[in-house]
């Protein structure tokens, strides 16, 4: 390949990759509208949702969250001390 053909590939894939990201904001804006629109009122639906459980299986989601969270932080630590290394 020469010079030339690489800045045409070039152009084509960064048109097609605005393409891309033009298609995706279509299927992702709606839920954050919908959301910022209806914030209090999914709110309000949570909270009630939460009161309507038995105690043990609230004890059990906030335990299952806590560990995820947990977990979550691990990994990242994980990651940020492996990237330190390697620079």
């Amino acid at each position: 390949m020469n010079y030339d053909d690489l800045l045409k590939e070039n152009q084509l894939l960064k048109q097609e990759i605005t393409n891309l990201k033009t298609q995706l904001e279509k299927y992702s804006n709606p839920q954050k509208e919908y959301y910022e629109k209806n914030k209090e009122i999914i709110k309000e639906k949570a909270s009630k949702r939460l009161t309507t459980l038995d105690n043990e299986k609230l004890k059990q989601y906030r335990r299952t969250a806590y560990l995820n969270q947990k977990e979550n932080r691990k990994q990242k630590t994980l990651e940020n001390t492996v990237s330190c290394i390697f620079l």
